[in-house]
């Protein structure tokens, strides 16, 4: 009987310590496999056809993820495409509330339209910010920089109190915190990071009704017959969120569906609990070396401050991490191991 350690070894075996999630993940075994035959396919001139279905099992796949219908999952290539159709939707002069500093790609569509009155609070305050006039709420479930994890159930209560909507960037969060995307209007995520696919793929969650939101990107592919509408204008569009989707990158697809695969067949609960238990374990060995990260309890993440800058020594020693704004941030996946953890603090230590 397949355990979750002999699931997980049966698919990485990294030639470093790799703690570095929170900026790409490591590819599964299964697929580079299917990666490489994605690639054969069209060096041999193989018809495509499964790799679209790959595209359509991958859909299916987030949406169970993420607790939603799939005809409400829209695919893409990045979180700022789905940020940028949201923005377009929104008329002059609203207010978007956002958290300060959050990541670029959620917040800079916002502030490119001009005309939208865009506010920044500390994430902690992020629910007693909304306001009568604000029109959205827009906020990562896990913050890039350091790890801390926004109060959603806060937020989406605030916001539903004062008629906002709310829309949240779940790509450092989604493959080890389980999804609520149900209880959002608009929820977008990389496949890149802790769902551990390729580059080249996002998605989103829109509401039943679209929430307002135009297919300004809509080509063929956002069809409700993809293959009748190559030419002309689209005549009929998707009647689901596929009317939002762009031309898929059929590689990074035919990988990714392999990744979500075994996510599903570990379970996303099981990864939380692994994942939680290394950065706690992290967190403990710091205080021992006197460091006090960023409080960020109940998240894979954690962020150091003054240690960023041993970020390439830690490197030319096998262990990756990242330097983010002077801190030293560390991302604990399935793939990692107490071992992992206490290398990183015993390099940590001299």
């Amino acid at each position: 009987m397949e355990t979750f350690e002999s699931l997980v070894r049966a698919e990485f075996a990294p030639k470093n310590v790799y703690l570095n999630t929170a900026s790409n993940g490591l590819l599964p075994a299964r697929t580079v496999t299917a990666l490489d035959r994605a690639v054969r396919m069209r060096a041999e001139g193989t018809p495509l056809g499964p790799l679209y279905e790959d595209v359509e099992a991958v859909r299916s796949s987030f949406a169970r993820l993420a607790g939603v219908p799939v005809e409400r999952v829209a695919t893409g290539a990045s979180v700022a495409e789905y940020g940028g159709l949201i923005a377009a939707s929104l008329p002059a002069g609203a207010e978007v509330l956002t958290a300060e500093a959050d990541f670029a790609s959620l917040v800079n569509p916002f502030h490119m339209r001009g005309d939208l009155k865009v506010r920044a609070v500390p994430l902690e305050r992020l629910a007693e910010s909304v306001r009568p006039d604000t029109a959205l709420v827009a906020v990562s479930a896990a913050q890039s920089a350091d790890g801390r994890v926004a109060d959603l159930p806060a937020v989406r209560e605030a916001a539903r109190t004062h008629g906002a909507r709310t829309y949240v960037d779940a790509s450092q969060s989604a493959g080890w915190l389980p999804l609520e995307a149900a209880e959002d209007d608009f929820v977008a995520a990389v496949g890149f990071k802790w769902l551990m696919g390729p580059h080249g793929a996002a998605f989103c969650v829109v509401p039943e009704d679209f929430g307002g939101l135009a297919p300004l990107l809509a080509g063929w592919v956002a069809g409700e017959l993809p293959w009748d509408s190559c030419y002309g204008p689209v005549e009929d569009l998707a009647h689901s969120a596929r009317r939002f989707d762009i031309s898929p990158s059929l590689f990074t697809y035919a990988g990714l569906r392999t990744s979500l695969e075994l996510i599903e067949e570990l379970g996303v609960a099981a990864i939380q609990a692994h994942d939680l238990a290394l950065a706690d374990r992290f967190r403990a060995g710091l205080a021992g070396l006197g460091r006090e990260p960023v409080p960020s309890p109940g998240s894979a993440i954690v962020s150091v401050p003054g240690l960023g800058h041993r970020q390439p020594e830690l490197s030319a020693a096998g262990i990756e991490v990242s330097n983010r704004a002077g801190n030293l941030r560390a991302a604990f996946h399935l793939y990692n191991t107490p071992e992992d953890v206490d290398r990183l603090l015993d390099v940590l230590s001299s």
